[in-house]
């Protein structure tokens, strides 16, 4: 029995051995034969083992190997051109050994003789960078992953830790992480940045679609502002929870059309401390995200609320969670209201700059929408694959 974090590390001293040591040396040959056992082991669990490397982050299938977080080697791997990771049924030793050497030449810069990267294309094992939209990347000795995203999982799954938050008062941070996971490669699966965004098919799905659109914002404006990847995966995950506090607020109320009353706007404005506290209350170390929780409608000139007794600024991230917050709500259809065009989502930022907004962020936030408008694609069904949609930015 085997499983991926043993596997890995066992397909990672093969590398390391086959550095030290020339082909037919048993040292060698020993290190390849636990990895490839290793291998068979996990297949026989899970047939068709499938790794990402991205970043700081590993994923096995879709589920982030915590264990691995900030392993040397998937930062390596991808920086090699292996992104992605798929071995199919029955991997023969002798195609395990040939792919430990793609890598390791990789690894290494090294020349490949032409006839094992001929055999390398009939090999059950595919591997190479990850392409969002099925195409396969052009020039590549190996035949390329691609992975092919409606988001529609991802979904699925917000609304599903979002029941679980809400019936039994746990926050699953694993599957948070996992839908990051996901949305980050769906930004990173093209040469250009790529900022996949849901529409709604029904309101009451808002606080779904909402979380993840502002999860994906955060973490592009994070890197569009040269934020390091941890930075850029902790505001991610900070996007994906800021509302977590609206599972306390019933749906008639999420969902009602006309204006509140006192008592509904006193309990609306309960959910940054609600969401505070049950982020705060889970197992894990979560404080930035409980932070941009609480602050996350708190504008620069300190209106908005929870109000403070003394006035102080806010975090860096809950500054920015602020503006794609505001933005995304805008651009979506609300039930007193049409969604607004993108052009005038973006003039508001600009307009209230400096009041309601950080100047900087905003001004980041409006710089990077319409430099990347090319890149950004909204899905109007969440199960409709990313890229055969149509692409809608108006």
């Amino acid at each position: 029995m085997s499983d991926p974090v043993t596997f890995l590390n066992a397909f990672a001293h093969a590398i390391a051995a086959m550095t030290l040591y020339a082909p037919g040396h048993p040292a060698r040959e020993r290190a390849i034969d636990a990895a490839y056992r290793e291998l068979q082991d996990l297949q026989a669990d899970t047939p068709r083992p499938l790794f990402t490397f991205l970043g700081d982050e590993t994923v096995f299938g879709r589920l982030p190997l915590r264990e691995l977080k900030a392993w040397d080697w998937a930062r390596r791997l991808a920086q090699a051109g292996i992104q992605r990771l798929e071995f199919e049924d029955r991997v023969g030793r002798e195609d395990f050994e040939a792919f430990l050497a793609e890598v390791l030449a990789r690894l290494t810069l090294s020349a490949i003789d032409t006839s094992e990267a001929r055999q390398l294309r009939r090999s059950s094992i595919r591997y190479g960078t990850v392409g969002v939209r099925g195409e396969t990347e052009q020039g590549a000795e190996v035949p390329t992953a691609t992975i092919r995203y409606s988001l529609g999982e991802e979904a699925d799954t917000v609304r599903w830790f979002q029941d679980e938050v809400k019936t039994r008062g746990v926050l699953p941070l694993t599957e948070a992480e996992a839908v990051v996971s996901s949305l980050s490669l769906a930004m990173h699966g093209s040469r250009h940045i790529l900022i996949p965004l849901l529409q709604l098919k029904e309101f009451d799905q808002y606080t779904t679609t909402h979380s993840m659109n502002v999860a994906v914002l955060a973490m592009a404006l994070a890197e569009f502002l040269g934020l390091g990847p941890r930075d850029v995966r902790n505001f991610g995950i900070a996007g994906l929870l800021h509302d977590i506090g609206k599972v306390r607020i019933p749906l008639e109320i999420l969902t009602k059309p006309g204006r509140f009353t006192e008592e509904e706007r006193a309990l609306m404005n309960r959910h940054p401390a609600d969401g505070a506290r049950i982020i705060l209350q889970s197992e894990e170390s979560l404080d930035l995200a409980a932070v941009v929780a609480y602050e996350h409608h708190i504008m620069l000139n300190g209106d908005g609320y929870p109000t403070f007794t003394f006035r102080r600024d806010c975090h860096h991230a809950s500054k920015l969670v602020h503006v794609c917050d505001v933005y995304d709500a805008l651009r979506t259809n609300r039930p007193y209201r049409d969604a607004w065009p993108q052009e005038r989502a973006l003039v508001y930022l600009q307009g209230r700059a400096g009041t309601e907004f950080d100047p900087e962020l905003a001004g980041g936030f409006v710089r990077m929408m319409r430099q990347w408008e090319p890149q950004i694609a909204v899905l109007h069904d969440e199960r409709t694959p990313l890229g055969s949609g149509q692409l809608d930015v108006t």
